[in-house]
């Protein structure tokens, strides 16, 4: 899918076309993160999240060296769905209703012996950031990308009581959130 410059804070970069998925990456830690701004729609299928809306995925050629790790952080797997509802004996198969391309993802990483690790979680509609941020912050219990600082400091220090433990960097992409206005190119 092809748009207008979702960053253009400019008339002169307002006409540029851009696509709606980025890739970012940390060699460093063999990671690789998809960020799509618009999402796949084949059917919808709702599903009741009644615990921690977190949940992962692995593929078999990750699962053996990182499984013992991911249960010492008491993370949930995401479950699995009779694959035909109307059969209560049919096979199970793993179901990510809203995930865009993650399960056609997770599927091909799996057939080709890809070692791949899905976090998901669970949102509304609407101003995601908080979201973004409680994602990364479940990643980084895992890896340690980055440390945490003293949270009741940083509360102090911003009086802001979302305030992340941790300093990320945010995306360009996010003081746009509600978009950049109308593209003078339209007029």
């Amino acid at each position: 899918m092809v748009g207008n410059n979702p960053y253009a804070t400019a008339e002169e970069n307002s006409t540029e076309l851009s696509i709606n998925a980025e890739v970012y990456s940390l060699p460093s830690k063999k990671l690789i993160a998809l960020q799509l701004r618009s999402i796949f729609i084949k059917k919808v299928n709702f599903m009741i999240v009644s615990s921690t809306p977190f949940r992962y995925l692995l593929t078999p050629s990750i699962q053996k060296s990182v499984q013992n790790k991911i249960q010492s952080l008491n993370w949930e797997e995401m479950e699995k769905s009779p694959c035909i509802p109307e059969i209560d004996d049919s096979e199970f198969c793993i179901r990510i209703p809203g995930g865009g391309i993650t399960k056609t993802l997770y599927d091909e990483s799996c057939s080709k012996e890809i070692p791949v690790a899905v976090l998901l979680k669970f949102v509304s509609e609407g101003d995601n950031i908080p979201d973004a941020l409680g994602l990364v912050e479940y990643l980084n219990e895992w890896l340690h990308i980055i440390k945490p600082c003293d949270y009741f400091v940083l509360r102090l220090q911003n009086d802001d009581p979302t305030a992340s433990a941790l300093h990320w960097k945010m995306p360009s992409s996010w003081r746009l959130l509600f978009g950049s206005g109308l593209p003078p190119a339209l007029f």
